[in-house]
């Protein structure tokens, strides 16, 4: 049986092959009452939409390419299926790329894989560097996750110095003085740690802790095995703190593991947090309270932006009016407290 057309949907409802087209792409002038004659038909035909003739007509492929540095991270797990969720609503198909936080993958990443077939790109990146991003014509329209690594480019994150400096204030208001920074990194960099460590130092300058370099523990990567060993090796060398921020919930899981087996009791004992509210943190013993970024939040706004420059790139020549200034979006973040901090403070 030959697959149902347009005309054959506007000859089952009475209506012409625009009004079909209208109701499909949900335009506001169609009447409640055609609408829905419409939509039975489609129904009743089993009409699908072809959505890959339909986006190269617009001159694109429909296809946008989603790169983050691990998909096993919980992080970015969670983050990808927001992505996809909110791609599909826009009929848009996402493309996974993992780039293991290599700066040649990131770089083939930004200049669209050296092909045509995806219509931007959506990229969390730690290896490149401001020059990187700074000249990209040819390339497609991109939007940038994470810390700001240039200013000419879309880019969505939370405030990731805002939060880390909330969250040690929490720590400091349960009385907490010798606060270790699990992942600290101490320079001026744009990255992601680098923003939470000195929102970490400005919550200790405000409540008049001296800051100590040695309090930052250094991991070679962001997985539970690094918070283990750093939180472990700090004891080993004599570290004695009464609570952890830890830069992210994998972090934090590996440092309660490391606590557990010295005999050291959360919260009582230590305090502990996170960043980023991934699922295992709800589950661990005690639950870990963490800074939880909005990732549905994120996701939308990223893809809105894509979408929107998607738009710019592929309109023909004076169909926009003024290309709109890159955005720099913050998106919401918030604090929630589990068992690991919350109830035990010490005076």
């Amino acid at each position: 049986m030959a697959r149902p057309r347009i005309k054959d949907v506007a000859r089952h409802a009475g209506v012409s092959e625009k009004t079909v087209s209208n109701v499909i792409n949900d335009y506001a002038h169609v009447s409640d009452r055609t609408r829905q004659v419409v939509r039975e038909a489609i129904e009743h035909l089993g009409y699908r939409v072809n959505l890959a003739g339909r986006h190269l007509r617009k001159g694109r492929t429909g296809i946008i390419a989603l790169v983050v540095p691990e998909l096993d991270i919980p992080y970015f797990a969670e983050l990808t299926r927001h992505v996809i969720r909110e791609a599909e609503e826009r009929s848009l198909t996402v493309l996974i790329h993992q780039s293991g936080a290599d700066r040649a993958h990131e770089l083939a990443a930004l200049a669209g894989f050296g092909s045509t077939f995806v219509d931007g790109i959506i990229l969390s990146p730690l290896a490149l560097t401001a020059d990187d991003l700074r000249d990209r014509t040819g390339f497609p329209p991109t939007v940038l996750l994470g810390e700001l690594l240039e200013e000419g480019a879309d880019h969505v994150a939370i405030d990731n110095e805002g939060a880390a400096r909330e969250a040690t204030r929490h720590l400091i208001g349960l009385g907490r003085r010798t606060i270790l920074a699990v992942g600290g990194h101490d320079d001026s960099g744009l990255g992601t740690a680098e923003a939470r460590t000195r929102g970490y130092r400005a919550a200790l300058a405000e409540a008049g802790i001296a800051y100590d370099p040695a309090a930052l523990l250094p991991v070679d990567s962001f997985r539970m095995p690094d918070g283990a060993r750093a939180v472990a090796r700090a004891f080993e060398e004599g570290a004695r703190p009464d609570a952890l921020l830890c830069l992210n919930d994998q972090l934090a899981l590996g440092a309660l593991r490391a606590l557990h087996e010295r005999g050291v009791s959360v919260p009582e004992d230590v305090a502990v947090i996170g960043f980023d509210d991934v699922e295992g943190g709800r589950f661990s013993v005690p639950t870990l309270s963490t800074v939880a970024p909005d990732k549905a939040a994120v996701a939308k706004v990223a893809v809105q932006l894509l979408q929107h420059r998607i738009e710019e790139a592929t309109a023909p020549d004076g169909a926009v009016s003024g290309v709109q200034a890159p955005q720099d979006r913050i998106v919401a973040h918030r604090l929630v407290l589990r068992e690991s901090t919350a109830g035990h403070a010490r005076r």
